[in-house]
């Protein structure tokens, strides 16, 4: 997850902008991102400059041009051409050398991931994982991972709860009574010490009563109609 805390007028950079790079402009507009889509081929940039803030035409094998781009607002990249190993990898190195806070990109190989991250990339998504719709949603609400949909209407995300929630039992925070939601179960990570000292991370899950307290690091199962769990950004 990025470490830059995400919230509305967040400025993206999406360099690529083929199906992939393409959903992920629109979704993060919807959802109140300021979008700069970059592209080697006008006819991508002419389809889409009006669905983005700015559209720029951009060959990230030249470096001159690329930084007359004028990417110094920019506070997350996301490198999105990610079949095109060779581009995918420069245009990391470049954005790496702009300053860009931080920069996610697509790798397609072990290999891939590991010249990427050598390179400058913050994190690496696989797109048989990630699509762009779910990474627009966990960049511009960082507390909220995983969501499906069990209805139209309905569904189960995964949610880290604020620091206001720790110490506090699930019938204090009366998240169904204020959001309407429920919380079905909740997942806690542990970090133990072996004697070799290598560190193992355990998770347990629980399924909650009323008066089950929350402990840092918790992760908050819940369920409820879409509109009530758009509330959890607010919290």
């Amino acid at each position: 997850m990025a470490k830059t805390q995400t919230k509305t007028g967040t400025v993206f950079a999406v360099l690529g902008i083929g199906s992939f790079g393409h959903q992920l402009c629109e979704d993060l507009m919807v959802r109140g991102g300021k979008v700069i889509a970059l592209d080697v081929d006008p006819e991508v940039i002419a389809k889409i400059k009006d669905r983005v803030t700015q559209a720029i035409i951009i060959d990230a094998a030249d470096d001159s041009s690329f930084f007359q781009a004028n990417l110094g607002d920019v506070d997350i990249a996301i490198v999105a051409m990610g079949n095109a190993i060779e581009s995918s990898i420069l245009t990391t190195a470049l954005l790496k050398s702009a300053g860009i806070p931080y920069i996610i990109a697509r790798a397609v190989s072990s290999i891939h991931e590991r010249v990427l991250r050598q390179v400058g990339a913050d994190e690496i998504i696989n797109l048989e994982e990630e699509g762009g719709t779910r990474l627009a949603t966990r960049l511009l609400a960082p507390r909220l991972f995983d969501r499906i949909p069990l209805s139209p209407n309905i569904s189960l995300v995964e949610f880290t709860p604020p620091r206001g929630f720790e110490g506090k039992s699930l019938v204090e925070l009366e998240l169904r009574k204020k959001l309407g939601i429920s919380v079905v179960a909740v997942k806690r990570f542990t970090i133990k010490v072996g004697e070799d000292g290598d560190r193992d991370r355990n998770e347990d899950l629980f399924f909650p009563d009323a008066q089950f307290l929350i402990q840092e690091n918790d992760v908050l199962v819940v369920v409820g109609e879409n509109d009530s769990l758009e509330g959890l950004h607010e919290l």
